[in-house]
Formats: C-alpha cells, structure tokens, sequence
C-alpha cells in the first residue's frame, strides 16, 4: 500500500505558471489515469482538442474563463466549476479573466490519445 506521503499534493506545491502559454504541470501518472494542473495567465488558452478513449475531467478552482464544449461555441466557466470531456468530445479554454486561471484535470484510462480538430 503506498503510504499517503505519496497521494497527498498541495495546489500550491504543483501550480506554476508560464509567461509565453499556459503551462501543464503533471502530478501524478498511474497506468489507468493521470492529473495535472493548468495554469493560465490572463489571455492563454488550453488548446481544443479531444480524446478517443479517455475521460478527461476539469475542475476550475481559481478564475474565469470561456470553455469550448463544440466548434463555434463558448460556454463561460469560473471557480467551482466541473466540466467532463467524454471520448471524442471537444475541449479546450481560454482564460478570459483579468486573474490568474488554474483547472485541475484527471483524464483516463491511459494511454491518451490526442485528437486536433480538423
């Protein structure tokens, strides 16, 4: 059994951001799923995309932002909110805000794929 030194993680220990896009900060990675914390500054985005097989959760626990659920939509979003992308579903966001954005995402099984819209 791993001891919980090894399953317990502090935001602000795995939350860093970078000045040129947003920045993926991976925290843990098991052969079923993965979690990772995106950091945006004001004006960056998480590129749309989607996944043949996997889940990918996202939970926005700091900021506002504009989710892209499906080409030509925006759906707003803000602290608190939980979006789930199904297999072949299209997702992406931009921090639209005048804050610091952060989503954490938990995304599996794994491996994942990545599918760019065409």
């Amino acid at each position: 059994m791993n001891p919980i030194s090894e399953r317990l993680f502090k935001l602000t220990d795995v939350t860093s951001f970078c000045e040129k896009e947003g920045k993926k900060n991976i925290f843990y990675e098991t052969e079923k799923t993965a979690g990772a914390v995106w950091c945006l500054r004001p004006g960056q985005s998480i590129f749309t995309h989607s996944h043949t097989t996997s889940d990918d959760l996202w939970i926005v626990v700091r900021g506002t932002g504009t989710f892209y659920p499906r080409p030509n939509e925006e759906v707003e979003i803000t602290s608190g909110d939980m979006i789930i992308s199904y297999p072949g579903d299209q997702h992406g966001m931009t921090n639209t805000g005048d804050e610091d954005f952060v989503v954490i995402g938990v995304a599996g099984p794994q491996p994942m794929d990545l599918i760019l819209p065409e």
